[in-house]
């Protein structure tokens, strides 16, 4: 659990710079340019979540249960990631409807990932991982609410067609292919 626990504050830590501390992130941009940035920012990022992967698999070789979610579960969690990967592939396809709306799709996708797996899981360990990652969304959500807005795009039929195509393709490959081979765990 530690090695877990370890790997969050590092990988929602450096995501949480911008929540609790944007004027010095703004002062590290300036002094080491944006390209610098990201590029510190992406390996930090990458190995706090490969730690928190990592020590969420260990958490499963010997698991605390908290509680035992009815299985009928599952399929709430199958239904609430279909909105999950739509508001995924809305935060890249420009000029749709659902990220002009919403102004913040991606982290409202981390939001219903992080609800939905902790509806149907009741380790510790399960409960920690999603739950972080639930309040992590929570307060960049509303702390990017309270920022100065980026100007939207002009919606469009076709982006909006397009993200909820994409996200219904990502879903379907992620759930029926990928989610066992990553995971281990079947979907249901």
């Amino acid at each position: 659990m530690t090695v877990m626990i370890l790997g969050l504050l590092i990988f929602l830590g450096i995501h949480s710079v911008r929540i609790f501390a944007e004027d010095w992130r703004t002062a590290q941009i300036q002094h080491m340019g944006g390209m610098r940035w990201k590029a510190i920012f992406s390996v930090v990022s990458i190995i706090g979540l490969a730690i928190a992967i990592w020590g969420y698999g260990q958490t499963r070789l010997d698991p605390t249960w908290v509680w035992f979610p009815p299985v009928g579960l599952r399929h709430a969690v199958a239904l609430l990631m279909i909105p999950a990967f739509i508001l995924l592939v809305a935060a890249y396809v420009p000029g749709n409807h659902i990220k002009a709306k919403l102004g913040h799709p991606m982290v409202l996708a981390v939001k219903v990932w992080a609800l939905a797996h902790l509806l149907a899981n009741g380790r510790l360990g399960d409960i920690v991982f999603f739950g972080a990652f639930l309040a992590w969304a929570v307060l960049d959500f509303r702390s990017a609410r309270r920022r100065q807005p980026v100007p939207p795009t002009t919606p469009r039929v076709t982006g909006t067609a397009i993200t909820v195509v994409g996200g219904l393709i990502a879903y379907y490959l992620f759930a029926f292919h990928l989610h066992v081979w990553i995971t281990g765990v079947p979907v249901m």
